[in-house]
């Protein structure tokens, strides 16, 4: 393939997100192969599996407050279902085979009917078989409007993602290759924006953006920055900040986790803005955005979000909890429990499981915490490993415990740093039984997962 520098002149338009026009239910989402152009035009199409003839599939929109409906057709060989991510959702819509339904057979397919009681920004992915699923595609933006939303002159969605193609331009097809289990997880070597090698969106200097940023790759960690554009942090996760913060000179996006932005155009005519990733040897771009001039005067820093329905964390009489991640390469596991017997790291790597939550591979019995709605849970996790993982609770949002008792933002995500110990708080407010874990998604297929349980 040639090399990434290359792939960046061929650049793609793509469409912006609709102003008005949300989607009503009931929604059909079709899950089938298909071809799509990814590399440069030379190398032909690569075999994907998409939602509805796309990859990523369409940006289901829906306003705050109301209910969506979506029937998930699977046309795929393999079962699936569908993970409403970072939604506050009802339990048995969840799309978690195994804990909150049965999965979707190849040829058959399921309802799935749900309030939408927070805005933000949210998507929906496999979580069946989920390393491949969501490498080939089987992705997409699920985005919940403001009653009120805020004045800006483009909503734009932008997808973040990364595939492992072959010379050829098709998908790598060795998903659990030990060497992308037991380290950082499956990474790509081809950089996607909503599907495309490098996104384009026409704008007018001094325009005010709204971004929505997303990480939908299988383990790779965005390290962002913005050029000709600047602004403020309004979100994290799908929620409200209570006061905007300037953006840093570097973002770090976690695979699931997601950043809203708004922006000004400050690039001058004739130039390009641009969404940079970093890596090692500098920064490259991700999203172009061709300037042109314009007529707008400079604006104040836009007000909050609206807040989304609160559900108090009181750290007083939390239940507590510990979660100590291990295993991986270079890491210190010799054993851990798998299929109820204590097995060794050989015998363990030798079935594709490398990584362990409280010494136990996979998705235990027992939940590691079993609180009563309204109780707040605090639950201090240890990254005893040598890579970073990124911890996803469904169901709820929770808070990082700052120094001093304070509490930082609600995330549904949490990038945790190899050799860190962090402590997050939830209130346990939505009932029944909710997956907890790494969304490096190699890791979760390799033992990464545990679950905690709300009862009425």
């Amino acid at each position: 393939m040639p090399s990434r520098r290359s792939f960046l002149a061929s650049i793609a338009a793509l469409p912006l997100l609709p102003r008005s026009g949300w989607t009503a239910a009931p929604v059909q989402l079709a899950l089938a192969p298909l071809q799509q152009q990814i590399a440069p035009a030379q190398y032909g199409k690569t075999d994907l599996w998409g939602v509805n003839s796309s990859m990523p599939g369409p940006a289901l929109q829906a306003r705050q407050g109301d209910r969506l409906k979506v029937q998930v057709n699977n046309g795929l060989p393999q079962e699936t279902s569908m993970h409403w991510h970072g939604i506050r959702i009802e339990n048995a819509m969840d799309g978690v085979p195994g804990l909150t339904q049965d999965p979707i057979a190849p040829g058959a397919e399921f309802t799935y009917d749900f309030a939408l009681p927070d805005a933000g920004t949210y998507w929906y992915h496999s979580h069946a078989q989920s390393v491949e699923q969501v490498e080939r595609g089987i992705q997409g933006p699920l985005i919940v409007a403001e009653q009120d939303a805020p004045d800006v002159d483009q909503d734009l969605v932008l997808m973040l993602d990364d595939i492992r193609l072959t010379q050829d331009a098709a998908v790598d097809p060795v998903f659990d290759h030990p060497h992308d289990m037991s380290h950082a997880g499956r990474m790509g070597n081809v950089m996607l924006t909503n599907g495309q090698i490098e996104a384009r969106y026409p704008v007018q200097q001094g325009d005010r953006l709204r971004l929505r940023l997303i990480n939908s790759a299988n383990a790779r960690i965005f390290a962002l920055g913005l050029q000709g554009l600047t602004g403020w942090i309004m979100a994290y996760d799908g929620m409200p900040l209570t006061a905007p913060e300037e953006i840093p000179d570097q973002l770090l996006l976690a695979p699931a986790q997601r950043i809203d932005l708004i922006v000004d155009v400050t690039a001058d005519a004739g130039e390009d803005a641009f969404l940079v990733q970093f890596e090692r040897d500098g920064g490259y771009a991700q999203a172009s955005f061709p300037v042109s001039a314009g007529t707008k005067s400079t604006r104040n820093m836009p007000a909050p979000l609206p807040p989304n329905p609160d559900h108090a964390i009181t750290l007083g009489n939390a239940r507590s909890a510990t979660l100590r991640m291990e295993g991986g390469a270079m890491g210190g596991m010799r054993a851990a429990e798998w299929q109820g017997e204590t097995q060794g790291m050989r015998s363990l790597a030798q079935a594709g499981q490398f990584w362990a939550l409280n010494g136990v591979v996979g998705r235990p019995d027992a939940p590691l915490v079993r609180a009563s709605i309204g109780e707040t849970v605090k639950l201090t996790m240890i990254n005893d490993t040598a890579f970073p993982h990124a911890m996803h609770l469904h169901g709820m949002h929770f808070a990082e415990v700052l120094p001093g008792g304070r509490l930082g933002p609600l995330r549904d995500t949490l990038l945790m740093m190899r050799g860190e110990t962090r402590t997050v708080a939830f209130n346990a407010h939505n009932p029944g039984k909710w997956l907890l874990h790494c969304h490096m998604l190699s890791h979760h297929a390799a033992g990464m997962g545990t679950w905690v349980e709300v009862t009425a």
